[in-house]
């Protein structure tokens, strides 16, 4: 069969990804570098060569699957026309078919738990458009449906299937693990086999830039314009240059590794020590350990501001990305008794589920048995009648006054230091966090913040007038409450 020739081209760098014998691509970067057309050009030459060939093309969001693949003069319904006037390929919802068997799937997958949708598809050819919009958990399940059982490759394309091919800008939801993925730890432009951990394929990270392709800037030579006019530094870099050092729209845009992530000390004896803890087992639990500063210097010098948090210990319950130890309360205490090795810790703050009861001792109740104590964190994410939530106390503490912060981690405390910077804003609610990133950790430093809270200089107006205590008598009490308080 001769087919009617389609408008089908790639410029240099998008052949590269094309004709490259990696099994998983990240093609990625600036905003304009042509990711999108080289994935429906792919996704059409793969099909119309390979018999039977199953290509699911994956957005995040129904609509922008639609209107980012389907319409416009790059679309595949203009591109497939000529095939589609002669019968050879049939356009229907979420489908295109081919002559020969071979299908182009247009799916979506909003939500961690629509991946099960795709539970029994075997999927040849992994198409992820904005693969940062997608969480890890997501892409890993999607990446496990990979097999090509019984397909003819034709010689020239041997050993290429199955395969993935993701395009991306910097930012969004899963900026941190795709960074981590394909950008830290591999050579641009050189294929690394991986191991059977990571999937077992030959992964490569193609850097794509604006001048990469060069049909927009000569068909609209405003694009890069408009671009710099974003408003934001972070974002125009991350669009324009294809940076992924930054992470535009991050809820805790004031978080700096410079200022807040600090080499470890020993504690002082006399620095109060408290614990937090927030609650998972299918989804990762966080303990973390806090000393609060009294100001004086300490021997090598450094001196952090009297009733700083320094977060000095962490444990992080996760086996995998967002995925948790399914440790039982009793595992966990043991576990935290271990660490603490035997520390005066004066008080401990934990998540309110930990209090609920379901036909039975909480999971604090036992904790308490294996002599874990904890009460009930103050669980307010955003203000509420004029009061501070937690979410503002963090955000507070990490700008600190006078250009010192009010809140540290050191250095070995790498899942929060991973997890945090990245945390994005709730599209449906901007003040508060996008609970669908990896928010276990932040959640655990929002309850100690909210167990000693701090205002601004000059802001006292807006304390909680619940607490009916002043912020030193708060202070005071602390440093005064026994670590067998009764919960």
């Amino acid at each position: 069969m001769n087919p009617p020739n389609l408008e089908l081209t790639l410029h240099p760098r998008q052949g590269e990804a094309f004709l490259s014998p990696a099994t998983e691509i990240l093609y990625g970067g600036a905003a304009g570098g042509g990711k999108s057309h080289l994935m429906r050009v792919a996704a059409i030459v793969w099909a119309s060569e390979i018999a039977g060939l199953q290509v699911f093309l994956f957005r995040r969001m129904l609509p922008d699957l639609e209107q980012n693949h389907m319409e416009g003069p790059r679309g595949f319904r203009n591109l497939l026309a000529p095939w589609v006037l002669e019968g050879l390929v049939t356009l229907v919802a979420g489908e295109i078919r081919f002559w020969n068997g071979s299908r182009i799937h247009l799916c979506h997958c909003k939500e961690e738990r629509d991946r099960f949708k795709y539970q029994g598809h075997e999927i040849h050819v992994l198409l992820i458009d904005e693969l940062t919009h997608f969480t890890e958990v997501i892409y890993r399940f999607l990446r496990s449906r990979l097999r090509a059982v019984g397909l003819t490759i034709p010689p020239r394309h041997r050993g290429r299937f199955p395969r993935i091919l993701c395009g991306s800008n910097p930012g969004n939801v899963g900026h941190q693990w795709v960074k981590r993925m394909f950008v830290d730890h591999l050579r641009p432009l050189e294929p690394t086999p991986m191991p059977p951990e990571e999937g077992g394929l030959l992964r490569l990270f193609i850097p794509a830039l604006l001048e990469d392709n060069p049909s927009l800037l000569r068909d609209d030579p405003g694009y890069r314009a408009r671009l710099r006019g974003l408003g934001s530094e972070a974002l125009v870099r991350a669009m324009e240059q294809g940076d992924w050092n930054v992470v535009e729209g991050a809820f805790f845009d004031v978080w700096d590794p410079r200022r807040h992530v600090i080499h470890p000390f020993a504690i002082p004896a006399d620095w109060l020590r408290f614990r937090a803890f927030d609650w998972g087992s299918a989804r990762p639990f966080s303990v973390g350990w806090w000393a609060v500063s009294d100001g004086s210097p300490l021997p090598d010098g450094r001196q952090y501001p009297a009733m700083a948090l320094i977060r000095y210990r962490e444990w992080y319950g996760a086996r995998g990305p967002n995925q948790g130890l399914k440790m039982t309360a009793e595992e966990i205490a043991d576990g935290i008794l271990e660490r603490e090795g035997g520390e005066d810790i004066r008080y401990g703050v934990a998540d309110p589920a930990i209090f609920a009861t379901d036909g039975g001792p909480s999971h604090a109740e036992r904790m308490a048995r294996r002599g874990v104590l904890f009460r009930r964190a103050d669980n307010r994410r955003v203000p509420n009648h004029g009061a501070m939530g937690g979410w503002d106390q963090l955000r507070a503490r990490l700008k600190g006054e006078e250009g010192r912060p009010l809140i540290y981690s050191f250095s070995t405390c790498q899942d929060s230091i991973r997890t945090i910077p990245a945390l994005q804003h709730d599209p449906e609610r901007p003040e508060d966090v996008d609970t669908n990133g990896e928010d276990h950790a932040a959640d655990e430093w929002r309850y100690a913040c909210m167990s000693r809270p701090w205002l601004p200089q000059g802001d006292e107006s807006r304390a909680n007038p619940s607490k009916g205590a002043s912020l030193n008598d708060l202070w005071d009490q602390d440093k005064n409450r026994s670590n067998r308080e009764r919960i």
